[in-house]
């Protein structure tokens, strides 16, 4: 079981909420501290171990650049996520640049911060030297096809738009060599919120391997393996968290196997976990604004699906707090629902929840990545502000809630 704890009490969750209308998203800034030093610390034994923060998981550079301050870099796959590296005072490779449908100048930018470049398509490879040039470094991603199993997120590996084949990767490293490519790394990212905690042992195996062969055949030396991210969260309350220790227990026993007896050590080991890092310390807060009573119980909150689209795009359970009622029973089942014209606007479904009242503050779990992240603007929403509570109890302001004149800015309205 997972305790399903909030970082506050009731009064002071409405103190906060009196000086920061809800709703928002708020971040507690010691837990998620404490998750990145457990994961460094449980891969110490790994020869320059490197986590790159997802940066599309929270995407705050003030996320960031607590990270970095733990000796975190930055998993980006876009021109603005670069950019939001770079402000918080991440560059060079402590980024890990992995996309797909690459446009140049995204390309030109991630060369020009020294980033490492991980390419997802043998056809990459002539493009990225025609419009940046090859670096001295290197990283092809991997997508194994029929030989793993992904998961209802990321999907079939086979059907998935991302990575090469084993034969391109074969040819891909061997063009590289060719052209003068020095320095090399292999990828592969086949699930997403995986509780798993063999198929991230099983990953890395399945890297080691390759690496073996292809070395063995071309001839080249590779730096590192990513093996990506993916590992999980408990969202629901029966369910356990990843047991990081043993995961990484479990790679460094592959890694004793398959790379010390053949000469491939050091052999870095790089991850991109961003859900596991600041997943369970994001909470999204919202305020019942109303209650309706036809065929089901309703409870409306000012939040929407605009807030955190988890729920409505991937029928994902997020577990709720009704604040200052956490010893009451569970004994009245609600759909929590935003104000969006759309029926799937809802946060749960006949959820067992205490009675709640007009003015209840709710609180929605594990919104911490691909929360806010994966906000939108339908029916003219505008995205809520984030907040960090600091280690000491104060809440710093991280983000502004957008304004009506944020959502016109595009637009000219001197032509109509």
């Amino acid at each position: 079981m997972t305790a399903k704890a909030v970082p506050f009490t009731a009064a002071e969750l409405e103190g906060i909420a009196r000086r920061y209308p809800t709703p928002f998203h708020i971040y507690d800034e010691r837990a998620i501290r404490e998750t990145a030093r457990g994961l460094l610390g449980a891969c110490a034994w790994a020869p320059g171990f490197r986590e790159y923060f997802a940066v599309k998981a929270c995407p705050n550079p003030y996320i960031l650049k607590l990270l970095r301050e733990e000796g975190l870099g930055a998993d980006c796959s876009s021109l603005p996520e670069l950019l939001l590296a770079e402000k918080a005072g991440i560059t060079g490779e402590r980024i890990m640049f992995t996309s797909n449908d690459t446009p140049a100048e995204e390309y030109r930018r991630a060369r020009g911060l020294g980033a490492v470049i991980n390419l997802d398509d043998i056809t990459h490879i002539p493009f990225l030297a025609a419009h940046a040039g090859l670096p001295e470094l290197l990283c092809l991603r991997y997508n194994p096809g029929p030989l793993r199993e992904g998961n209802a997120i990321i999907g079939k590996p086979e059907e998935a738009k991302y990575g090469f084949t084993r034969a391109q990767l074969l040819e891909g490293y061997q063009v590289l060599r060719d052209q003068g490519v020095k320095r090399f790394g292999l990828h592969t990212m086949v699930a997403s919120n995986e509780l798993n905690p063999h198929y991230f042992v099983d990953t890395a195996r399945m890297l080691y391997s390759l690496v073996a062969e292809i070395s063995e055949s071309l001839g080249i030396r590779f730096e590192f393996v990513n093996i990506g991210g993916g590992i999980g969260i408990p969202y629901r309350p029966e369910q356990q968290a990843v047991d990081i220790s043993a995961v990484s227990r479990g790679i460094q026993a592959a890694y004793d196997e398959l790379i010390r007896p053949r000469g491939l050590d050091p052999l870095r080991l790089y991850m991109e976990m961003g859900r596991m890092i600041t997943g369970p310390h994001g909470y999204l807060v919202t305020r019942v604004l109303h209650l309706k009573d036809t065929y089901r119980k309703y409870a409306g909150v000012d939040a929407c699906m605009a807030n955190l689209m988890r729920p409505g795009i991937y029928g994902a359970y997020h577990h709720i707090t009704v604040m200052g009622k956490q010893d009451r029973p569970l004994d009245t089942l609600y759909d929590v629902t935003g104000s969006l014209c759309e029926n799937n606007d809802k946060f749960a479904i006949q959820r067992p929840l205490p009675s709640i009242e007009r003015g209840d503050l709710l609180v929605i779990h594990d919104a911490g990545a691909h929360g806010y992240a994966m906000g939108f603007n339908y029916n003219g929403k505008l995205r809520s502000s984030e907040l960090l509570l600091k280690p000491d109890g104060s809440v710093e302001k991280i983000r502004r809630a957008e304004t009506v004149d944020d959502y016109f800015a595009t637009l000219d309205f001197s032509r109509l």
